[in-house]
């Protein structure tokens, strides 16, 4: 990494991805990543479920009608779900372990993307989250946040254009009615 807002003007989603497998010290980085992300009262409220069997990652692009195929396009795809039982705030907890693992592929030179799940449906109108849950055996009472899909690159995007950032939505001190 050169330096971390390097990394933050570099990151974008990437939704296409070559065959090249994910070396597994790279898979382990991710998740280890995930596991550091802080959570409110150190719950850790989260779970994770890693899957990489191409058949089942087609069947996970199936979990809604749009916006899922870089599921069956990648090579790994890590499953993000809380425990509300644990905390509060675990889609918080959930949405920051899976920016944090964006973050470390983007690091590693590797293409993330993430998949909401929650609250979409698939083509059938099965709620989403139940649709995941069933394919991967988890249980109902562990809601499916998003999928995060990972691989080598398979397209290049331009660094962020860091002159054209919404600075009028920044508020000092106080909310600013006339930056709305």
């Amino acid at each position: 990494m050169e330096n971390f807002h390097e990394l933050l003007v570099r990151r974008h989603s990437i939704r296409k991805y070559t065959d090249e497998p994910i070396a597994a010290e790279d898979v382990k980085l991710i998740l280890e990543a995930a596991l550091l992300a802080p959570t409110s009262k150190s719950s850790r409220a989260w779970q994770f479920v890693a899957v990489d069997d191409p058949g089942m990652l087609e069947r996970l692009a199936q979990c809604k009608p749009a916006g899922a195929m870089s599921v069956g396009r990648c090579k790994l795809a890590i499953v993000v779900a809380g425990d509300p039982t644990k905390s509060d705030p675990w889609i918080e907890d959930a949405s920051v372990a899976a920016a944090f693992m964006q973050l470390q592929a983007e690091d590693l030179g590797l293409g993330s993307c993430w998949v909401q799940v929650r609250g979409r449906f698939t083509a059938d109108g099965i709620p989403s989250e139940e649709y995941v849950q069933e394919l991967l055996g988890m249980p109902d009472t562990m809601p499916v946040v998003c999928i995060m899909t990972f691989g080598h690159k398979d397209e290049q995007r331009r660094p962020v254009d860091t002159s054209k950032l919404l600075w009028e939505r920044v508020h000092i001190g106080q909310w600013n009615p006339a930056q709305e």
